[in-house]
């Protein structure tokens, strides 16, 4: 059964595509003349015509078509017409064979059925196929996250999969599989990606390291323990001893020879004695010592500024490799220990004769060279990578991968458990089918070959000849062909009718013949396949009891295929004609015009020159004259504006002239002034559009634009505010006065 036909770009309907969905096992299209029925139909014959169309069948499983239209009319009516073949009535024990056959191949067609629905679901929704569908669908967003989370930092070794969650979710299951890289932390991984896959990845130079052995020794110098003093022999010796005043004296000295022998302190002349005890205490061993002390503290200041000037470079250059802020640290605490080292060195050199200690800075150099040792070895290992650039990025890589498939892991057992069900049970569904295919296609060939054996064209002759006769086509009949394959039209008298047939002659035969071809076949074998069934505007010139025979034997086609008699499996009708669609669509058991659950109702429409498709509630037609007033009520947006001139002088003749007895041309005498202008300028104005493409050619007729429509609808409606008839106005139009006031009640209590 067709559950659902897209059409698109074929004949009227235009490039958006029209969905016709939910179908069901009766199917009524009504529409006129030129809306696109006859398209829809075509599509249904042959959609492989209509590249753009689609139709979709239940499950998959596709039935034979059989279309009446235009097309099999001209394709069937020849000099020679193709006979159809029906099961005979001799070989009772062949035609037993033939429901037993049939039989074997409906219960097939069922389990087929089910094995396709459990596996497909209804329509594609559901189903195991689906279930596995979503079942992909849910792991790639969840595996996706991954993508997400290291996408920032890890990008370089994502490349080739952050576009496709697909791909990403293959990728991830490929590397669950094989990957055998060692597992790394993700500080670890993510700091040497920002080395592998750095677009500006160069070589790096070593830091050099800093050499502090000599200011080290330095601390150690012995004249730092040493009490630096004068000669003890001398007669001044004892007194500076006993004060202990060797620095005072000694700075004083220098002020003493400036001073010409006279002392600085109480300004007296001293003696000669008291100048060569000075000198002779100072003697060349203190001056020796004196000079070490300042060689000290000079090389102590070189050698310090040296080191400090190394240092600095080093945080100068910023390097991705050192830990600047460490060394910044131990950087402010060399200065700090050098500064005061300096100052008792100065100390020092005032007071030789005091012992001093100087911090020792070993262990900063200690902890500096150990942050410049630390930077070399990142260095080298950086170094290392670019020299072995392809192969460092193919090892990060694997490791990425690693890192993700650990992250992931418990969902990957999750998928690939339910991965391995759902395909087991696909696979089981798919073998049982074509199992279950291959049988019914065994079946399908051997009920062909028991059909050849008790066919005829005979039994299809004879029951069209008899309606003919029935319903008064005395002046022709079916008859066989020369070959016994086919048929031929003849007068009583046998001489050829096919080319002196009235139109309603035609159509009638060929109805039948259509009617017929349904329980049989035009070869002598698939008379009992299941089948899909369109009738496409089949009452076409004839008359009022023809009309109603072919609207009967729809119906009886109805209740058999409700009943599950025959192979007719769905039925679609398209129709213009209002009392065939009335006729057809008949049925005692619906309730207000509301489908049953095995109808749909559809509208064929034009908007400008594009067709649609509306699904409709219940039975959309009722009368004719309904049916023209629903033009009327559309929308502005809705409407066609190319057909509202001949709607609006068929509702005018309709109800004025048929029913009230005034003309057409009659209506505006109950007009004055301007408004009788624009009545009579309304009658000529749709006379005009109704007579459009007959008499007249299109060069001299262009469609209305919204407006001039509009402003003819409110005449339209004048017309029948002064006849007093504007209660039917309002009735057709689906005007509720009381409704309104109460609304606009409620909003001024409101």
């Amino acid at each position: 059964m067709i559950t659902k036909i897209d059409i698109c770009n074929a004949a009227t309907f235009g490039k958006i595509a029209t969905p016709i969905s939910d179908l069901r096992r009766f199917n009524y299209f009504f529409g006129s003349n030129g809306t696109g029925k006859t398209t829809i139909s075509k599509v249904i014959a042959d959609s492989s015509q209509f590249p753009e169309c689609n139709i979709v069948w239940e499950n998959g499983l596709v039935m034979e078509k059989r279309v009446y239209n235009r097309d099999f009319v001209l394709r069937n009516f020849d000099q020679k017409i193709p006979g159809v073949f029906t099961l005979g009535e001799q070989e009772v024990d062949t035609k037993e064979k033939i429901g037993t056959a049939k039989a074997e191949i409906d219960k097939l067609y069922g389990e087929i059925k089910t094995l396709t629905n459990t596996l497909q679901g209804d329509n594609g929704n559901n189903g195991k196929i689906n279930e596995l569908a979503q079942l992909e669908t849910t792991y790639a967003e969840r595996f996706w996250s991954a993508k997400q989370k290291h996408e920032g930092k890890l990008a370089g070794g994502l490349r080739g999969y952050m576009g496709s969650k697909k791909d990403f979710k293959e990728k991830v299951l490929n590397e669950s599989a094989s990957n055998k890289a060692d597992l790394r932390t993700v500080e670890e991984i993510e700091t040497r990606a920002a080395t592998v896959y750095s677009d500006n990845l160069t070589q790096a130079q070593s830091i050099q390291a800093i050499q502090p052995v000599k200011l080290l020794s330095l601390e150690k110098t012995p004249i730092l323990g040493k009490r630096v003093i004068g000669k003890e022999d001398v007669n001044i010796a004892a007194i500076i001893k006993k004060l202990g005043n060797s620095d005072w004296v000694r700075q004083g000295l220098s002020y003493f020879k400036a001073n010409s022998g006279i002392c600085p302190f109480c300004q007296q002349k001293t003696g000669e004695d008291f100048a060569k005890s000075l000198n002779e205490y100072f003697d060349e061993a203190f001056e020796q010592d004196t000079l070490a002390i300042n060689t000290l503290i000079t090389d102590y200041v070189t050698e310090s500024e040296r080191i400090q000037q190394q240092v600095q470079v080093i945080m100068n250059l910023n390097s991705e490799f050192v830990n600047n802020e460490k060394l910044e640290n131990e950087k402010k605490l060399l200065d700090s220990k050098i500064s005061v080292n300096i100052q008792r060195l100065d100390q020092k050199k005032k007071e030789s004769s005091q012992i001093i200690e100087i911090d020792s800075l070993k262990n900063v150099f200690d902890e500096t060279i150990a942050l410049i040792s630390e930077a070399n070895t990142k260095i080298d290992s950086h170094n290392a990578i670019v020299h072995n650039l392809a192969s460092e990025k193919n090892v990060l890589t694997a490791q990425i991968w690693r890192l993700i498939v650990e992250e992931l892991k418990d969902g990957i057992s999750d998928y690939t458990t339910q991965k391995n069900n759902l395909s087991a049970a696909i696979k089981n569904l798919q073998e049982q089918l074509q199992t279950k295919n291959e049988n019914k296609r065994t079946q399908e060939s051997a009920l062909r070959e028991l059909e050849k054996r008790n066919v005829s064209i005979q039994p299809t002759l004879d029951g069209i000849n008899n309606l003919l006769a029935s319903f008064g086509f005395t002046s022709f009949k079916l008859a066989k062909g020369n070959d016994d394959r086919t048929y031929k039209l003849v007068r009583a008298n046998g001489s050829d009718a096919q080319d002196t047939l009235s139109e309603g002659e035609r159509n009638f035969v060929t109805f039948l013949y259509f009617y017929y071809l349904l329980r049989g076949s035009q070869a002598e074998s698939g008379m009992t396949a299941d089948k899909v069934v369109v009738f496409d505007d089949p009452v076409s010139s004839l008359d009022s009891d023809v009309l109603f025979v072919v609207s009967s034997l729809v119906r009886e086609l109805y209740e058999d295929t409700r009943q599950n008699k025959g192979t007719i499996k769905q039925i679609f009708v398209l129709t213009h004609n209002v009392y065939f669609h009335k006729e057809v669509t008949y049925n005692s058991n619906r309730s207000k015009d509301n489908p049953l659950k095995d109808e749909s109702f559809w509208l064929i429409k034009k908007r400008g020159d594009d067709s649609f498709v509306e699904r409709q509630a219940t039975n959309p037609i009722k009368t004719s004259y309904e049916l023209l007033w629903e033009e009327v009520r559309a929308k502005p947006e809705q409407r066609n504006n190319a057909t509202i001139q001949n709607t609006l002088r068929r509702i005018l003749e309709n109800y004025f002239k048929l029913l009230g007895g005034t003309p057409l041309n009659d209506l505006y005498t109950h007009f004055n002034g301007d408004d009788k202008i624009k009545c009579k300028d309304l009658c000529s104005w749709i006379n005009d559009g109704s007579h459009s493409g007959g008499i007249l050619s299109d060069e001299y007729y262009s469609m209305p634009d919204a407006t001039t429509v509009e402003r003819y609808l409110q005449v339209f409606k004048e017309i029948f505010k002064q006849y007093d008839h504007i209660a039917h106005y309002d009735m057709m139009m689906g005007i509720n006065h009381e409704e309104e006031q109460e609304e606009e009640s409620n909003d001024g209590q409101a």
